[in-house]
Formats: C-alpha cells, sequence, structure tokens
C-alpha cells in the first residue's frame, strides 16, 4: 500500500477543500510513492510521537495539528520543527496532517464532539463552507438533552473526554440552569462573540484566554476550557478506526500514547 493511497482514502473523509486558507494541512514531509505497512496516528508531531514511530516501525505518521505551519527558511537540526523533519526523512516516514479540514467536514471533528456531549447540533457555531452537500464549520450549537447547571454540564465534558479537570469561567454570573450550548474544539477566543450572538448559554472549547473568559462571563455565558489536546485527542481513535477499516488487513494502524500535555498536581 503506497503513501498516496493512504492520503486518498483521508481526503476522501476529510476534503483539503474545507480547509481554513491559513491552514495548512496534507502531505508535509516524506515519500508519496513509499510503501506503507504501519501507520502511526497523533494528535501533534511531537518528539515522543517521532520516537514511538520509529520504535514500532512505522511508515507514515498522521496527526491532527500540522507540524508545519508556515514558510520555513531552513530545515537543520537546531531548532525543533526542523529537527523533527529531520529525523523522520531519516527514517522514511512520510507524513501527513488533516487541521481545518478535519475540524469542518461532515462526520468528523464538530460533529464527534457534539455527539459526546449528547448536544442535539442545529448548526455549525462558525459556518465556513456552504455546498451542495450542506452548510459546514467550525465547532457546533444546539441544545443538550435538558437543562443542566453549569457544574453539571462541566461534569459531563469530564467524562465524555475523559478528563481529570476543566477550568470553568462564569460560575459567579451564570448561575441558573442552561440548555443551549455551543461546542468549538481547539482554541475558541475567536468562538465567544459567536456564540453569545447565537444564545449560547455557555461554550465549551479549548485554549481560552483569561481575558476571553472573563469577557464571556461578564456578558452572561460560561465558558468551560477543557484543554485543546483535552477535546481534540478524540481524533485519534477516530481515524485509526476509519483506516483500519478502510485497509483491512493491508495495513497497521497504531495510536500515540495518551500525552495530556497539561496534569494536575
Amino acid at each position: 500500500m503506497q503513501c498516496r493511497e493512504i492520503i486518498r482514502a483521508l481526503d476522501e473523509l476529510a476534503p483539503r477543500a474545507y480547509a481554513c486558507d491559513w491552514d495548512n494541512p496534507g502531505f508535509l514531509a516524506g515519500r508519496a510513492e513509499k510503501e506503507v505497512k504501519t501507520i502511526l496516528v497523533a494528535l501533534d508531531a511531537t518528539d515522543e510521537v517521532i520516537d514511538q514511530a520509529i520504535q514500532i516501525h512505522a511508515d507514515m505518521i498522521v496527526t491532527h495539528h500540522p507540524l508545519i505551519f508556515r514558510a520555513l527558511k531552513q530545515v537543520n537540526d537546531e531548532q525543533f520543527i526542523g529537527r523533527r523533519i529531520v529525523r523522520m526523512i531519516q527514517a522514511d516516514l512520510s507524513y501527513f496532517a488533516m487541521h481545518t479540514n478535519f475540524d469542518i467536514a461532515p462526520g468528523c471533528m464538530a460533529d464527534l464532539a457534539a455527539d459526546r456531549i449528547s448536544l442535539d447540533a442545529e448548526a455549525p457555531l462558525d459556518v465556513t463552507v456552504r455546498n451542495e452537500n450542506g452548510t459546514f464549520g467550525i465547532g457546533k450549537i444546539g441544545e443538550l438533552p435538558q437543562e443542566m447547571t453549569l457544574e453539571e454540564i462541566a461534569g459531563r465534558v469530564k467524562e465524555a473526554f475523559d478528563l481529570p479537570f476543566v477550568t470553568v469561567y462564569g460560575s459567579r454570573q451564570v448561575t441558573g440552569k442552561i440548555q443551549r450550548a455551543a461546542i468549538s474544539p481547539g482554541s475558541g477566543g475567536s468562538m465567544v462573540r459567536t456564540a453569545i450572538s447565537q444564545g449560547a448559554g455557555v461554550l465549551i472549547t479549548g485554549d481560552i484566554g483569561h481575558h476571553d473568559g472573563i469577557d464571556a462571563a461578564s456578558c452572561g455565558m460560561a465558558i468551560i476550557d477543557a484543554g485543546h489536546y483535552g477535546l481534540e485527542h478524540i481524533f485519534i481513535p477516530f481515524v485509526a478506526e476509519y483506516l483500519r477499516k478502510t485497509f483491512a488487513d493491508q495495513v497497521t494502524v497504531a495510536e500515540a500514547d495518551p500525552a495530556f500535555p497539561a496534569i494536575v498536581v
């Protein structure tokens, strides 16, 4: 099974046409004709992920976040991005990323995250794509199964995403029960005004800034910051299972070891 065939299947799941203009998903390093027998799926192409790929003799790494966002003027081992690319090339690892195209594509990140908390999603939170198949975008907004307190919603998020903790903004300001909610995996600062304008009582996201959090609370909307990794690690088992079903016994698919970047101490 050649790398280009794996890429073709991943593009069918989350077409790159869905990606935001500023993003850089796709085939970022390696050989398209590389024969692929083992794939490692991860959220980020960290040093530890590359170590694991080499240890299991993987031929390809698939991640959610692209290691390369901006143009590189040098590729060497004196800065962390270049060092990782050098290591992948030395190990003959092909590397593919699917970022905002996976966030937006139907059945992928936005839908998966909404389903985890049983959100009856009526629409994307932020529409970015309109085509013959419908309307798609970042996140989802809709109704929870019943009215819940902010504490109950935070508990649901922790359980649904298997998290040790979440950060809650607005516990003093938002004291009533909430049913209308928005979820936006990844960085959510740009989604605050959008969620407020659509009547959400809570925005569930990751990577929220201090001022975004307190400003949202002052406007009457709570925020549950579950962490960037906390919400998006669902990418790993979903894509791994997609590859297993698509290629059956033609390739072996491994999942990166859990690696929450923040812990409670």
